[in-house]
């Protein structure tokens, strides 16, 4: 870890504004008050909604952890980046191509970067542009020997797998966790992201991404958290499988669930007629994780007011996925399912404070690095699929006319009203998410939308093509001067640089209307 910069005793004004990204883990958005959930209390994450721009059509293109993270990183998209899978992670030398995560730019605009929590970077203490890291990696990476790891062992205590709680495999994951509040992994995240605010420099901006590692499955919250769990009765029931999910309602009878980090050897009962109780105890005890999280934020805000930054402090609070939770069948996350890739993002401002307001525009959540750029000053690099978030005073953007979805087993294109998705088990879906929200009737097949559907599938395709040539650009050897005979190309022995380098895009139109090049990748 990078030593934090002690506060100076004479408190100064930062003409910039600083920058906290809270960011939860698989966190559903329709689990928070301010998006109108009513069993369930957050009242410190409702506070930054009334006090800021809460977007109501906020998607993740690539809802699972690692591909949405860097993507934020980013601004790119998951098939630009290569990275599509959990698995799959940024080449170590990425900044050879031209490629910079936002942390990184901001460098220039001194600004003092930190990264707290869980980032799911691969290593998992990799910096990826950061000055400062406090790690408590995902929930399943029991070996980690992170930060977090070595404040367990100091008090005595140990990462705990799922499966040494009770309940775990007849409730699906939902127990109460051995590791009093105290040592929770949340708490712990909440605890270092107070003492960066309090023990930092006033002398100069910064910027904290805030990595909590829950409300992600185990569902383990403390049975000693002051707040009392809902009440499982008052848990909204799960949206039931139809006749569309039944290819993944199947595939999920044997999944990666059941390897050794996760055992979970009960999804073939996942929809059994008496599980519908289970379920709904799942739903409360993630329900209890997310209010542990409310409270943390509400730590993290109170730290800034009494260290006089929140009125030049901007706060932005999202997540990488949601969490079906029962819907559709399913567990976990890894669709354009609404439960999976719709998520809670709101940006609260000094400007925002006491004039709140709910944007009905469509929003990536890779979109939240060009509003970091804008922030911080920071020059917008032209190759970005990220745009800055609409809505926000000050920050100039444009509207986005569709939004598109990017997995290696599934694509996905939507219009604001209509949602088509197109997998690889051969499962093809087109919702009117407007008037059927809950993703019941497919209309994939129904003539009356067929126009439409030829439409909406002819964007995606060009969008998916365009994101596969575009990926490849690393690899791309410029032969343009290596036609001429005073070129070595001819010669034996001839080699290219590598890695080859994104071009700013003004460079190439220039050379496509020269003729140099035949198309603009």
């Amino acid at each position: 870890k990078s030593k934090i910069r002690r506060s100076s005793s004479l408190k100064k004004s930062n003409l910039k504004k600083n920058i906290v990204i809270l960011f939860p883990d698989q966190l559903r958005y329709d689990f928070l008050g301010c998006y109108g959930a009513e069993f369930i209390k957050t009242p410190n994450i409702d506070s930054i909604s009334k006090n800021g721009v809460t977007y109501e059509k906020a998607y993740s293109p690539s809802p699972v952890c690692v591909p949405a993270r860097t993507s934020l990183l980013t601004g790119i998209n998951s098939f630009k980046h290569g990275v599509t899978g959990n698995f799959d992670s940024l080449r170590p030398d990425y900044k050879k191509t031209g490629l910079k995560t936002w942390a990184d730019i901001i460098k220039n605009d001194e600004y003092y970067s930190a990264a707290i929590g869980k980032m799911h970077f691969y290593p998992w203490d990799a910096r990826h542009g950061f000055d400062y890291r406090s790690i408590a990696e995902d929930k399943r990476h029991l070996h980690v020997r992170d930060d977090y790891f070595k404040k367990l062992r100091t008090a005595g205590l140990r990462k705990f797998h799922g499966d040494e709680h009770e309940g775990y495999q007849e409730n699906f994951t939902a127990v109460k966790s051995i590791v009093p509040y105290e040592h929770s992994w949340d708490h712990f995240v909440g605890e270092e992201a107070v003492r960066f605010i309090n023990n930092h420099s006033d002398e100069e901006p910064f910027a904290m991404m805030v990595g909590f590692p829950g409300p992600h499955d185990p569902y383990d919250p403390s049975e000693d958290f002051h707040v009392p769990l809902p009440n499982e009765d008052d848990m909204p029931d799960p949206i039931p499988p139809y006749d569309h999910d039944k290819e993944f309602t199947e595939d999920q009878k044997n999944n990666g669930l059941k390897m050794e980090w996760a055992n979970v050897k009960t999804m073939h009962k996942f929809n059994d007629k008496e599980s519908l109780a289970k379920k709904k105890k799942m739903r409360a005890h993630y329900a209890g994780l997310v209010q542990q999280i409310d409270y943390e934020v509400g730590r993290i805000i109170d730290s800034l007011k009494e260290n006089g930054l929140i009125d030049n402090t901007v706060i932005i609070f999202a997540t990488d996925h949601g969490d079906y939770l029962g819907d559709h069948g399913l567990f976990g996350k890894g669709t354009f399912i609404e439960s999976s890739s719709h998520i809670p993002l709101i940006v609260q401002t000094p400007e925002t404070i006491g004039n709140p307001k709910r944007v009905d525009d469509l929003a990536y959540l890779f979109d939240i690095t060009s509003t970091i750029l804008e922030i911080t000053g920071s020059k917008i690099p032209d190759y970005f699929d990220s745009i800055p978030l609409p809505g926000l005073p000050g920050i100039k953007t444009t509207k986005r006319n569709e939004l598109f979805g990017y997995m290696p087993d599934g694509w996905m294109i939507y219009d604001g009203n209509y949602k088509l998705s197109k997998y690889s088990n051969g499962t093809r879906t087109l919702f009117n998410i407007k008037e059927d929200p809950k993703e019941s009737k497919n209309l994939y097949k129904d003539k009356k939308v067929f126009k439409l559907r030829r439409n909406l599938e002819s964007r995606l395709n060009i969008e998916i093509m365009n994101s596969i040539r575009f990926s490849f650009f690393d690899r791309q050897v410029d032969t343009v001067n290596s036609l001429n005979e005073k070129d070595d190309f001819g010669k034996e022995g001839w080699d290219w640089d590598y890695p080859a380098q994104i071009r700013p895009l003004a460079e190439r139109s220039d050379r496509i209307e020269k003729g140099e090049i035949k198309f603009d990748r």
